[in-house]
């Protein structure tokens, strides 16, 4: 994903190999974006189903769980797809192993809500 001057945005921090969590100014910067820019938040979501199928679940749940936190929130999304909130919470935590049953339901709810739909092609070897 890039940003408007055509660098790389990252999600997140590595720092000695080690994910570390991004800064509260960010988020909300991130998630001013995400609420503002129609093509930037259907970006967001492209990537983290995109990491999803790469086998990248660490970078996914955090693209992911803030994109829910920028858009439906995850009350609304609990509702939508009847996993508990705090259950969807968890899926998305660092610590969390989200289920491929419900990985799936919030996929679609997401593209649902967003009125896309991705689909999965394959990218030619480097």
């Amino acid at each position: 994903m890039q940003s408007n001057t055509g660098q790389p945005i990252k999600l997140h921090r590595e720092r000695h190999g080690k994910t570390v969590a991004l800064t509260k100014d960010f988020k909300e910067t991130l998630a001013a974006r995400i609420q503002t820019d129609k093509a930037f938040r259907r970006e967001i979501l492209r990537e983290g189903v995109e990491c999803l199928v790469s086998g990248e679940l660490e970078e996914s749940k955090i693209i992911l769980r803030n994109y829910v936190n920028a858009t439906v929130g995850f009350a609304a999304l609990a509702q939508a797809t009847g996993i508990p909130d705090k259950s969807l919470q968890r899926m998305f935590s660092a610590k969390g192993n989200p289920q491929a049953k419900n990985l799936l339901l919030v996929i679609a709810y997401l593209q649902r809500h967003e009125g896309i739909r991705l689909q999965v092609k394959p990218a030619k070897a480097a």
